[in-house]
Parts: C-alpha cells; structure tokens; sequence
C-alpha cells in the first residue's frame, strides 16, 4: 500500500509537470474549443446588431392601451418606433421630443412616462427630426378623489415594494410581527392582517401620513427593509389617499382584472440596444389601465438582457433570444427579444430532417454560422455514449472508420438503439427521476423488478404513453405489477400529483400547494384539483411482504375521488390542468381518466415535455431550460423545433426509439463541438455541440473499460456495468464522489455535472483508480507483456479504446519516447493511461 502509494506521488510530481501538461494541451483540437467568455472576434464585434438604421422613414406610437385616463392617479407609460429604411424597427421613446396640446393638461418625462393634470381631450405629439406621430386621449375626473380599491391599488404597491416576498412580510409567520400573503395573492387575508391585526396599530387615520404604513418603508422610523417608498412618490400618495378615506376594501362591483398584455409583445434588438415596455391591464368591466409601475418584470437571460423596474429594456452583446416575464396580480405576460448577430449565414450542413430545418432557420433569422459537421471519430463515440451509455470498443472505430458508405451514420444510430445497452443506458437515468430508491436490504426485491421493468419497456420500445399510464396507474403488489414500487416511495397524493406533473408535463406545480404560483397562471385550487386524481389510492402490506411497517401493495379506496383546498376548506374534484372538473365515481380508477386527458394529441404539456427532456440529454441543454419547467413564462428558444419534435412524436405513436432516431440522425446533433469565432458566445441556439462530462456511471464504466478491468458490484453477475445498476444500493465511493443520483427526486439537477475538487483528486491519486492501473490483467500489464504486437500497434489500441480515434503524429511521439525509454515498461504504460483517464478528452463528450 505504502509503495503504491509512493508511486502515485512520484506520478503526480514527475509526469504530471511533465507529461499530463503536455498531454492535455496536445491530445485533441477540442480542448481549444472551450466557449470564451467576451467577443473576442473581430468578426463578431463588426456584426453586434441590425446593421446600419439607414434613413428614418416613420414614427408612431405602439397601439393597444388606456385611451382614457381617469383620474389624478392615473398613469400612462408611452412607446414610440421609429423606422428605417433598411427595415429595422427600434425603439425611440427617450429619443423624442413631447408636446401635449392643449397645454397644461398632462406632464411626460423624458422617459414617455406621462401623468394626467386637467380634464379634457387632448393630442399627444412626439416629434424626431422631420417626423412626427400624435396620439388622441382623454383625461377625466382630475378633480375628484376617487375611491381607492384595496385589492387593485394598494396590494400592487405591497408587491412591486417587495413587503409580501418570502424574504420579508410574505414568509409563513411574517417579519416582525407583520404578516402578508406571498406575492399578495390573498387580498382580503392581507386586509385582515393590515387593518385589524393587533388592534390596526400600523393606520393611523387621525394623521395618515404618520401611519407606520407610510414611516417605515420611507424609513423616517427605523426599518429592517430599509427605504423602499420615496416621499414624494405616487404610491406613497395613494397610501395616504386610502388611509384617509378611512381604508376601504372595495366592493363586490369593483371591476377585476383579467388578464395584462406588455407592448410591445416582441422585438428584433441589436446589441446594446434599449426598448421601452408598456403594461396594460384588462379589467372585467371593460377599462383598461396601465400599471407599468406597479408590475414586476424580470428577465429570464441576464447574460443577454436585463430590465429595469419602469420596463426599460437593456440587451448585451450576445446573441439569442431573451424573455422578459411580467407580474401583475396573479397574471402573467411575456416580451420577447430577439438578439440578431447579423452575419450572413449562407452555407450550413445538410438538413438532414425537419430538426435542422427548425435548428437552420433559427440560425438564420440569428445571423449565427453553424460549426460544421463533426469527424467520424468524434461520431461514433459521441453517439455511442450518449445512446449506448458507454464507449465504443476498438474493434467497433476501426470498423466505422474503415467504412465509407454514405449511410454509415444511420446505420450505427439504428444499431445502437437496437442494442441491449440503449435500454440499459434510459433504465437507468428513468429509474432515478421515478424515484426507484432503496431504503433497506429487503427493499431490493421491489426495486429490482420495477428497474427490470422499466429495462424490458424500453428495450421492447413501449409506446412512451403506455409506460407512464403502467406507472400511474399501478396497483396490487410489486410482484404483479413493478411500478407500485413507485407509489412504496411516493406514497402521499400531493407528492405523487407533484412528481406526476415534473416528469410527464414538465411542470413545476409545488409553489401552487401554498398560495398561488408566482410565475405561472396555476392557483392552489388547481393544485388540488390536480391533487385529487390520486386520493382514492392506498397503501396496505400483501401477503408476501418481508417487512410487514413498509406497505407495498396499492389499493383503490371506496371513495369519490376529491381533495381538499385548505384555505377554502371545501373539496375539490379531479380537474386536469386548464380543464374542466370530472365528476368520477367511487368504482372508477380517477388515475385512468388522468391519463387519458394526459396522453391526447391536444394535450398542451405531455409530448412536449419528454422531446425537450431528450433533446437535453443528447444536445445538454433544453428547447427549454430547465428541461422540466415549461410555462409561459419561460418559453422555448426554439419553438417551431419544438412544436416539430413533440408533433413527430405524437404522429409516430409516442415511439422512444424513433425519437432518438430522429434526433441523432440530425446534421444538428452531429455538429462539431469546435465553435467558431462567430458562433463562440451561442449557449441557446445549438449552433455548435456543447461538451460536457460524462455522467458518475458511464465514466466509471469508461474507466474499467480503458483499463481492461472490470467492476464488481456486490450480489450482480461479474461484467456488470455501472450503468446497468438497479437502484442506489450499491456503496461506491467512486460513484458518489462523481455525483450519481441518490433517487431522492423527480428532478434530473439531483445529478450534479459541476466539477470539483474530491474528483480531481480522486482521479489523480486514489487507490481505487492506482490499484486497476497497477493489477496484473489491466492494460499496463498486458500491453507490457505484449510482444505479438509492435508499439505503434499498442498506442493505435490506446487512442482508438479512450478517444475513438488514431492519435497525431505528436501524440505519438511523446508515448513511444516514454515507452522506449523506460526502465519498466508497465509502469510507463500506467503513467501513460493515468495521463489518459485524466485528460479532459476522456472526460467529457465532444
């Protein structure tokens, strides 16, 4: 021990400064590719935008808001474009100058923010050079003092101030004594908490203006939060307003909004490029009202866009598209920026299927070149990865790179998924997200089978609606029916409705068990009535169960299936999401029903969430990121691919195997991981293959494989891979170091791909890793003892085993010379592979 150990150091010291550097420079053209951090390209420099405006040819105001302002607290937030001949359209709101005719009777920053001051009708006027563009309104009822609506104008203030967020007034028990709902979703509870909680000692209607109310966030008292209200600003005076109006609720006829729109709703933007943002509420009685100021917005691309808190919009020099999400009472809305590069992109690789159509056309309208098509060596291996789960073998590059059919690439798609190993690759990363975890020895008789299960599904291609539906609506005991073992883990309703909505409709539903979801349309009634499809099941022990305190046997309960909504306290039944409730009776399985409105072709939410679930595993990153959380509010990048992908699915029968087909056969997945100087700041778009590591499994299975020395895991076949393991039982330090799942969660981030420093430092210098180099049938050994075959022949072996590829002409020299002049050939040969396994090439796929 203490000698190999010695070695290792010697190994670390020696080669490391010596060999491994120069090994990790040298051993692939893909260690350049890293994406850099800033534009580093003259060529990108030159293309940051739309190009040249050209002469302005037109002006007006976007349309679509509040031509009547009623009252002195009304607002209006004015955008003006200005065209140009070369076609662009830019925003110029702050580039204008304003006149209001008549006079006197509205004020306009320099920012279009305008602010009602006499009735009347009146034309608004914004003029740029020769151009100019006018606007008709009508201020009324200046002089009155309106009656202010608890719920439409002061809740807004709480939210866009940041009282009622989960850091402060919003959180279960409150802050300092002061309690608000999260976001402001419960008026009349926010009310109670405001007016009568603790006697209403924050209102003070004898002198408004001294009402805790108004001096804490004005900070003229000590306040944990700080100054969050100016004193001379509009919000502060509709406080004081609604204070000394003796602080009214409103009324039942009080009009209630029903949805917000932002104007615009999308724009091409150069880079560096500014747009102002408008948001105009819809109300039940017609009106229309701009709370642009009262909204909140928040982009989801910092890196590409940012928004500030009157709407303006700011991108960055990189291209893409950016969405800006905007809140407003329970509603939600989008802007969309699109973040042209602006290159001519007039050569790129076969469309091969309609996924490159979709890719080549975003590239396009992008103005981003695509990297052009990887080599074989880099395909074979990519694909068998990622396929497979493992790496090719030497006999299967050198067959592939000796073939030169024009179909070879297919054919090896078509043979990988009709391989074993595909279904052992999905097995595995299925089996984690369902949650397929063992808790104790016995329990592996449970998740052996329901693994086994998932296995055989996928290895028979299963239409993918019949897996789920086999899951969801398993019953009686794991013998019969593996997939209760999931319902043995998930055993409550609301966790099973929550993963139920991540894994198989991409949504993200928990936030909506508490109070109403702070980025999508989803309130807690729709939680329970999604909650409800699974009240009716039960847990109990069959007869065969070897541990009698874990029930392993699901029932359906003599009961209407229904569920409670805690804050009304009334039942609700099972109602699909954006549907209608089901009125399902005691004898009927409602997880049927579930399933049925689940896998229809109108579905909004079930293909769509597993194409852009695959896409991330084969591209490493999703139409939408994250691959699970599909809402309006974060949209896809690519909509017409994935509209394209989930619409192919749906026509091939929900076909797993034809989906990986399709993708991988793409010219899109087979793009080079070397991007270019024009496509280096693209991480959305797929112009190029994004590199990433392989997974704990496959690269311990990598490792085993190079080295020639198989694993063993305890109670399995000898030869067993990594990526064949049932569940989460097997202790390996290896394993849990490089982040295999624990099976603890719906969500694939369980899986961590960041790297650190323990794996560093366990690939460097652990016994595990030292042990298989230094054993007596692993690689060193044999290639040392080798004498049928000549040294070039070895290092061939090498390359072609690690990196599916024959190495440079560079490359080989530095192992022959280290070879040749080596006291001991088998530990030059482990110094050489240990350079190997630690090379970024071997790590990741490219």
């Amino acid at each position: 021990m203490a000698a190999a150990s010695c070695r290792g150091i010697h190994r670390i010291v020696v080669v490391g400064l010596w060999l491994a550097m120069l090994w990790l420079a040298s051993v692939s053209p893909c260690l350049a590719a890293e994406p850099a951090a800033a534009p580093a390209a003259p060529s990108v420099a030159l293309a940051s935008g739309l190009g040249p405006r050209g002469e302005q040819v037109g002006l007006a105001f976007e349309s679509g808001g509040v031509p009547v302002l009623v009252g002195a607290g009304a607002r209006r937030q004015l955008v003006v474009t200005g065209s140009y001949s070369s076609g662009q359209r830019h925003d110029v709101t702050r580039e204008v100058a304003w006149e209001v005719s008549p006079a006197g009777h509205a004020r306009i920053g320099a920012d279009g923010f305008l602010e009602p001051l006499a009735d009347g009708d009146l034309t608004i006027t914004a003029r740029l050079g020769d151009l100019s563009a006018a606007l008709p309104l009508r201020i009324e009822r200046t002089a009155e003092e309106l009656p202010v609506s608890f719920t439409n104008e002061i809740v807004p203030i709480f939210t866009r101030l940041g009282c009622n967020t989960g850091g402060c007034h919003g959180k279960s028990d409150g802050q300092n004594g002061f309690r608000l709902s999260l976001l402001g979703f419960e008026p009349a509870e926010d009310y109670a908490f405001l007016v009568h909680e603790t006697r209403g000692r924050r209102i003070f209607p004898a002198d408004p203006e001294f009402s805790l109310l108004i001096t804490k966030p004005t900070n003229l008292l000590p306040h944990g939060g700080g100054r969050r209200l100016a004193e001379d600003s509009h919000e502060r005076e509709l406080l004081v307003r609604w204070i000394r109006q003796g602080v009214p609720f409103g009324s039942a006829d009080d009009p209630v909004i029903e949805r917000i729109r932002v104007i615009p709703e999308q724009r091409e933007m150069p880079f560096d490029g500014r747009q102002q943002l408008a948001v105009i509420g819809d109300y039940s009685d017609g009106s229309q009202r701009d709370v642009t100021r009262l909204a909140m917005l928040e982009s989801n691309q910092a890196e590409l866009a940012t928004v500030d808190s009157t709407g303006l919009v700011t991108t960055k020099r990189r291209p893409g598209e950016a969405a800006v999400m905007v809140r407003f009472q329970g509603k939600v809305a989008l802007f969309r920026a699109l973040l042209p590069q602006g290159l001519n992109v007039a050569a790129t690789p076969p469309e091969r299927n309609f996924v490159d159509t979709a890719v080549m056309n975003r590239l396009r309208r992008l103005g981003l070149p695509p990297s052009p098509v990887c080599n074989d060596g880099t395909f074979i291996r990519r694909a068998t990865i990622d396929i497979a789960g493992r790496l090719p073998t030497a006999d299967e590059v050198r067959a592939f790179l000796a073939d030169s059919s024009a179909d070879k690439r297919d054919r090896l798609v078509d043979r990988l998924i009709a391989s074993p190993d595909y279904a052992d690759n999905f097995a595995a990363k299925w089996s984690a997200v369902l949650r397929n975890k063992r808790r104790n020895g016995t329990d592996s008789i449970y998740t052996f089978r329901f693994h086994d299960w998932l296995r055989d599904a996928l290895d028979r291609n299963l239409p993918y609606d019949q897996i789920v539906r086999g899951v969801l609506t398993a019953a009686g005991d794991a013998e019969a029916h593996p997939p209760v073992q999931w319902f043995r883990e998930v055993s409550q309703p609301g966790l099973q409705m929550e993963d139920t909505a991540q894994l198989f409709l991409g949504m993200r539903l928990g936030c909506a068990k508490c109070h109403h979801h702070p980025f999508e349309e989803w309130s807690q009634q729709d939680y329970y009535g999604f909650e409800a499809f699974f009240t009716q099941v039960g847990l109990k022990n069959s007869l065969f169960n070897p541990q009698q305190n874990q029930p392993d046997m699901v029932y359906l309960k003599d009961v209407v299936p229904a569920s409670t909504n805690p804050r009304t306290g009334k039942p609700v039944p099972p109602t699909p999401l954006g549907g209608a409730a089901l009125d399902i009776p005691a004898w009927e399985d409602a997880r049927q029903r579930l399933v049925d409105w689940m896998v229809e072709p109108t579905n909004p939410f079930f293909a769509k969430a597993l194409v852009n679930r695959t896409w991330k595993h084969f591209m490493g990153r999703g139409i939408v990121e994250p691959e699970d959380d599909l809402r309006v509010t974060n949209p896809p990048t690519n909509p017409e691919l994935l509209d394209a992908l989930a619409a192919r699915f749906i026509a091939s029968g929900f076909d797993l195997k034809d989906l990986v087909r399709t993708i991988c056969t793409s010219s899109a997945y087979q793009l080079s991981s070397e991007a270019t100087d024009d496509n280096q700041l693209d991480r959305q778009n797929f112009s190029s293959f994004q590199p990433r590591r392989l997974t704990a499994e496959i690269l311990f299975d990598a490792i085993n494989s190079a080295v020639g020395v198989p694993a063993t895991f305890n109670g399995l076949p000898p030869g067993t891979r990594a990526v064949q393991l049932p569940d989460n039982g097997f202790d390996t330090y290896f394993l849990k170091v490089f982040g295999k799942p624990e099976a603890t969660s719906a969500c694939e981030c369980e899986r961590n791909p960041e790297a650190n420093l323990a794996q560093s430092l366990h690939l460097l210098n652990s016994q595990e890793v030292q042990g298989r180099l230094q054993g007596g049938k692993a690689l060193p050994a044999t290639f040392a003892k080798d004498e049928a075959r000549s040294l070039d022949e070895l290092i061939d072996e090498l390359y072609l085993r690690a990196f599916a590829r024959q190495p440079t002409a560079a490359e080989r020299g530095i192992v022959r010379g280290h070879v040749e002049g080596a006291d001991n050939r088998q530990q030059a040969w482990e110094d050489i592979l240990w350079a190997v396994l630690n090379a970024k090439e071997f790590q990741f796929v490219w």
